[in-house]
């Protein structure tokens, strides 16, 4: 393995024991380039393209409690050609990066911290947070877009160098809004990128559209009753699909400036059906279901008179005692959640909902260019008890119900995991799964490979990288044909 070492970053952050700064979660601080890594079997040839995964990687001392979703965003990329690989990892150079960088430690507060306990306004839906970018990655428009959980700016960077490019110009637009959550799709057919944002200012949420040229074409109001807490959201050919879910900030503390979560579980779950830029403007359409929370969605599609939806349905949103304020309630077995099906009747106004399966699972992923339509095969993260850590991969068949499952073994950690298609696939599942797994017996990482089609045989091969590296929440992947130079204008971060 040859390893450079581009750059050591600065840090101020104290040695400890705080769970998710240590162990799994231990931030990376070195920023490397690594080719000629060594491989326990053999790298798939009919993989070309880009493997990358966003991670929380805290640079500062916090200024009050630290939550796993605070740390600053660090991107780690495998790219793959004719059976080679190469490694790199960059943080994502926010305006708050070079801000906290150039004084030296932490300027804006922490998820469960008061946001007046922040030196600076700060990004977020509920204001006085940094705009970390460390949550979520999908490639548009030619570049790597990382994206914040609670809203912030579009941040571009090279999909094979992750050198950052700025923010894309249209974010300067949807700023006043909160800018962009995390979750944004591509639409493998359009090349558009569909996107959400919210805030605790009426309308309190938008749908927006940009183009295969990251051009802002469309942008609308989604009004909701009050401030919302939404994290994802799905579409089909014609429609986005967003949410109001009963888990949201009291209303009555927030004027207090208090952000208190609520679960109100006399109130239904909400769907908003809204129609695409190319569809008949028909105006947002709601439809109701049981009380839940849903953090991720799997796909949806249309079928007949009906809009169906996958994703992972929460039994128990809110903890019975309430959070403790340590990130350790985020485990799934805490909040419940199963891969659940709704069908929205677009003639009747109806909703029928389902279970499609009794276990715990959350994180999944499906091959992408399914996204909008009907498909057969959801990978998805099997969740170790009591922790936020995945331990293994579960394959769903949700035609028959079948499934198989690879378990990364004991203290062998991994996170979201993309289906990687073959450039030549011919089929659904004719591809790849790959995880960066963090062993820490071992202490150090590798990229699993993993037959799509047969993950219970286990890995095809086995990519060991310059370091280990932090658990991590999402990721993606991303064929050769989808990153290029870009052409569109974007605003750089001194």
């Amino acid at each position: 393995m040859e390893v450079e070492v581009v750059e050591r970053v600065p840090h101020t952050l104290v040695p400890g024991e705080h769970p998710y700064m240590t162990g799994p979660f231990a931030p990376n601080y070195d920023e490397v380039n690594a080719t000629e890594l060594e491989v326990i079997g053999e790298v798939p040839k009919r993989l070309k393209g880009v493997y990358l995964r966003n991670t929380q990687n805290p640079i500062h001392q916090p200024l009050g409690t630290y939550h796993p979703f605070d740390g600053d965003g660090m991107l780690h990329a495998l790219h793959f050609d004719e059976g080679r690989c190469e490694y790199r990892n960059r943080f994502v150079r926010t305006q708050a990066f070079h801000e906290e960088q150039a004084a030296g430690h932490a300027l804006y507060a922490g998820l469960i911290d008061k946001p007046t306990l922040a030196q600076k306004p700060g990004w977020g839906a509920r204001g006085g947070l940094r705009d970390s970018a460390a949550t979520d990655v999908i490639v548009h428009a030619g570049s790597a877009l990382a994206t914040f959980y609670q809203c912030g700016e579009p941040y571009r960077l090279d999909a094979r160098t992750l050198a950052t490019r700025g923010t894309s110009a249209w974010g300067e637009r949807v700023m006043a809004d909160g800018g962009i959550s995390a979750h944004p799709k591509v639409d493998p057919r359009t090349g558009d990128l569909l996107f959400f944002n919210y805030s605790k200012k009426a309308p309190y949420m938008f749908y927006g559209e940009v183009d295969r040229n990251d051009q802002l074409v469309h942008y609308v109001p989604v009004p909701l009753p009050g401030p919302r807490l939404p994290h994802d959201m799905a579409f089909t050919e014609n429609f986005a699909i967003l949410n109001d879910f009963p888990l949201h900030w009291d209303e009555e503390a927030l004027t207090q400036n208090r952000h208190k979560l609520v679960y109100r579980e006399q109130q239904p779950s909400r769907f908003a059906i809204v129609p695409r830029r190319h569809a008949p403007q028909t105006g947002v359409r709601w439809f109701e279901a049981s009380p839940t929370y849903v953090l991720h969605w799997l796909n949806a599609w249309e079928e007949g008179d009906e809009i169906v939806l996958h994703g992972y349905h929460q039994a128990t949103p809110m903890p019975k005692k309430g959070y403790d304020n340590s990130g350790n309630t985020l485990g799934p077995d805490r909040y419940g959640p199963t891969l659940y099906e709704w069908r929205f009747n677009l003639k009747t106004g109806r909703t029928h909902e389902r279970r499609l399966d009794d276990r715990l699972l959350e994180f999944g992923m499906i091959n992408v260019q399914y996204w909008g339509r009907p498909y057969r095969y959801s990978y998805n993260m099997i969740a170790k008890p009591g922790a936020f850590l995945f331990d293994g991969l579960l394959r769903f068949d949700w035609t028959t119900g079948e499934s198989q499952q690879y378990l990364f073994g004991e203290d062998r950690y991994g996170s979201e995991s993309p289906m990687a298609p073959c450039f030549d696939a011919t089929a659904e599942d004719d591809g790849y799964v790959v995880s960066f797994v963090t062993d820490m017996k071992a202490d150090r990482s590798e990229c699993l490979v993993l037959d799509a089609s047969d993950l219970a045989k286990g890995p095809v091969a086995r990519i060991l990288l310059p370091h280990r590296i932090s658990s991590g929440t999402h990721a993606c992947w991303a064929d050769a044909s989808e990153f290029a130079p870009s052409s569109s204008p974007q605003k750089a971060h001194a």
